[in-house]
C-alpha cells in the first residue's frame, strides 16, 4: 500500500536523517514535532486490529473518521436543500425559529416545494372566508366520568422527560407553557422539580418504569402517585402504552445521562442505562387498562386520565374498545402517536420499521371510537411531526381534537437538529445532562420563544381554518385535505379511506374491512 510505504520512508529514513541533520544544524529538530507523533500514531495503527482502514492507511486513515464525525453537520449546512432535510427540513426549522424569535415568518417568491410531487398535501380555500374566534384555540379535556375537566390549548408540549432533556430545557418549556396558557407533558421520566419550577400546567405521563411513583422493585406505588397527582399544577394523567419512535420497546436513557440527580428522581442506579420494560406490570390486558384508568382518576381526585399509544396490530386497539364497552369505563382522552414521532434514543429498526403513520392511525382510532358510539365522549390528541398551523388543520380534519409538539418545541429553545440526542453531547444544551452544555439554554429568554412559537402557530391555525370557510374546528372533515397521488391526480382523505357511522361496529353486519380485526379482538387480553 502506497500509504504504508510513505509511512516507512518517513519513519525509518526521514526521521533518523532529521536527527542526524539536527546534530549539525539544530533548527532541523523542529521537524520532529511532526515526525515523532506521526511515527507513534502510525505504529499504533498498523499494530491494532480494531480498524481495517487504519491498519492499511496509517495516520491518513484518521481523516476518514474525522470527516465521518462531522458529516451530519456538513450535510445540513452544505449539502441538503431547503426541502430535503430529515426529519425536519430547513423550511420548517426556519419557520419555527422565526416564530419563536418573533421575527418575520413570511416567504418571498413563491413556494419552494414541488407541489406536483406524490404525497404533497394541501387544502381547498374558500371565496367566503370566515372569522375564527380565539375560543377555538381551546378545548375541554375530560369526559362524563371526570370530576375536574381541564380547559386545554389545541397545541401543547409533547412528552419529553427530564433526563432526555436538560434541566434548563425542561424549565424553559414549562415556563413557556405557563406564559402561554398551555400544557407541558412530562414524558415517562417522571414529575421532576424542574417541571414544577416555573408553574406551567402539567400532564403527568406514567410509563412502564413508573418513574416518580415506583417501588424499589420497579412496581407501581399508589401512595407516591396519589401524593403527586393531587398537586394543583398537575392537570391530567397520561398512561404511556407505547410511542411512535420505538413502539413495544421501553424507554431508553443512556448511562451517560444518568447522573445522581436523574437517579434520585427516577429511583434507579446511577451511571447505568435506564431501559424501561416494554409492558406495564400494574395491569394486564385491555380490561385491566380500563380499570387502571379509573383507579388513577380516583386517586388523582377526579382529574382527566387517558393513555398514549402508537397503533400496531389493529385488533389490539379494538380490544381496548371492547373493554370500554364491557367495563363502562371511559378514558378521558387517547393520545395517538405516529410512527414518524421522534425520541432521544431508540433502536434503528424500531424507529424505521414499526408503527402506523399518524394520519392513518388517526383515521383508524376515530373510526373505532365512532364505531362503538363513544367518539363524542373521548378527546383524541395526536403527536408526530406537528410543526405548523396547516399541520394542525390537517390532523384536526382527520380526527384530532388537540395536537402535541415535541421536536418543534425543542427548535424553539435552540435545538439545531444535530442528531446527537443519544450521546449527551448536544451542542445546543437541549438534549444533554452535561451541566456546562445545559447552561447554554437561557431560561428567561427561551420560555418567551416557546410561548411565541405556540401563539403564532395557533394564530396560523385559525387563519387557515378561516381561509377554508370554516368558523369552527368541528366543521373540518377528511374531505378538506387533499393528497397528490401517483397518477398525477388528487384524492381527498374521504376518498382514500372508509369512514364508519356511529355504532357501526355494534351492528350484526360489520363493515367488511373491519370485520376480521373486530372479531379477533377480545377485552381479556391483547
Amino acid at each position: 500500500m502506497i500509504v504504508r510505504k510513505i509511512y516507512y520512508v518517513l519513519t525509518y529514513i526521514v526521521l533518523p536523517l532529521t536527527v542526524l541533520v539536527g546534530y549539525f544544524w539544530p533548527p532541523a529538530y523542529w521537524l520532529l514535532i511532526i515526525l515523532i507523533p506521526y511515527a507513534v500514531i502510525g505504529l499504533y495503527d498498523m499494530l491494532t486490529t480494531k480498524h481495517n482502514v487504519l491498519n492499511n492507511y496509517p495516520v491518513l486513515g484518521h481523516f476518514r473518521y474525522m470527516l465521518e464525525f462531522v458529516s451530519p453537520e456538513i450535510r445540513q449546512y452544505f449539502v441538503e436543500t431547503n426541502e430535503s432535510g430529515r426529519p425536519f427540513n430547513r423550511i420548517i426549522r426556519s419557520l419555527v425559529y422565526s416564530r419563536a424569535k418573533g421575527q418575520v415568518d413570511t416567504q418571498a417568491f413563491g413556494t419552494q416545494y414541488d407541489i406536483m410531487t406524490v404525497g404533497y398535501h394541501r387544502a381547498d380555500h374558500s371565496l367566503a372566508p370566515k372569522h375564527v374566534a380565539e375560543s377555538e384555540e381551546r378545548v375541554t379535556l375530560g369526559g362524563p366520568q371526570c370530576d375536574k375537566p381541564y380547559s386545554a390549548s389545541r397545541l401543547n408540549v409533547s412528552a419529553m422527560s427530564f433526563g432526555a432533556l436538560s434541566a434548563n430545557a425542561i424549565r424553559a418549556l414549562n415556563g413557556g407553557a405557563k406564559d402561554g396558557g398551555f400544557a407541558h407533558n412530562t414524558g415517562e421520566g417522571g414529575l421532576s422539580p424542574h417541571h414544577l419550577a416555573e408553574g406551567g400546567d402539567i400532564i403527568w405521563q406514567i410509563g412502564t418504569g413508573y418513574f416518580g411513583c415506583r417501588t424499589a422493585e420497579g412496581d407501581f406505588d399508589k401512595d407516591k402517585f396519589a401524593e403527586k397527582a393531587q398537586k394543583e399544577v398537575v392537570k391530567a394523567i397520561e398512561i404511556k402504552l407505547s410511542q411512535g419512535a420505538k413502539p413495544s420497546h421501553g424507554g431508553v436513557l443512556p448511562a451517560a445521562k444518568v447522573d445522581e440527580e436523574i437517579a434520585n428522581i427516577r429511583g434507579v442506579p446511577v451511571h447505568q442505562d435506564v431501559i424501561s420494560p416494554p409492558i406495564h406490570s400494574a395491569f394486564k390486558g385491555p380490561t385491566g387498562l380500563m380499570e387502571f384508568v379509573q383507579h388513577l382518576r380516583e386517586m388523582s381526585g377526579g382529574k382527566p386520565v387517558g393513555f398514549k399509544l402508537c397503533i400496531g396490530k389493529k385488533s389490539e386497539f379494538m380490544a381496548i374498545c371492547k373493554a370500554i364497552l364491557e367495563t363502562g369505563i371511559l378514558p378521558d382522552f387517547i393520545t395517538v402517536d405516529g410512527a414518524e414521532g421522534g425520541t432521544g434514543a431508540a433502536p434503528v429498526e424500531f424507529t424505521n420499521r414499526l408503527g402506523v403513520p399518524l394520519n392513518e392511525a388517526l383515521i383508524f382510532v376515530n373510526n373505532c371510537l365512532r364505531g362503538i358510539g363513544v367518539r363524542d365522549k373521548i378527546r383524541v390528541i395526536c403527536s408526530g411531526k406537528v410543526a405548523t398551523g396547516f399541520d394542525m388543520v390537517e390532523k384536526c380534519a382527520l380526527g384530532a381534537d388537540m395536537c402535541n409538539a415535541a421536536r418543534t418545541m425543542m427548535f424553539a429553545i435552540g435545538c439545531i437538529q444535530a442528531l446527537h440526542c443519544n450521546t449527551n453531547r448536544c451542542p445546543s444544551g437541549v438534549a444533554t445532562q452535561d451541566p456546562v452544555r445545559g447552561r447554554a439554554v437561557n431560561v428567561p429568554q427561551k420560555r418567551q420563544r416557546v410561548r411565541r412559537y405556540h401563539d403564532a402557530t395557533l394564530e396560523s391555525f385559525r387563519e387557515i381554518l378561516g381561509a377554508m370557510g370554516k368558523a369552527t374546528v368541528s366543521e373540518l372533515r377528511p374531505s378538506d385535505i387533499r393528497r397528490r397521488m401517483a397518477d398525477e391526480g388528487e384524492q381527498s382523505y374521504a376518498e382514500m379511506y372508509e369512514f364508519l357511522d356511529d355504532g357501526a361496529l355494534l351492528n350484526k353486519k360489520l363493515p367488511p374491512s373491519f370485520a376480521s380485526d373486530w372479531n379477533a379482538a377480545t377485552a381479556a387480553h391483547f
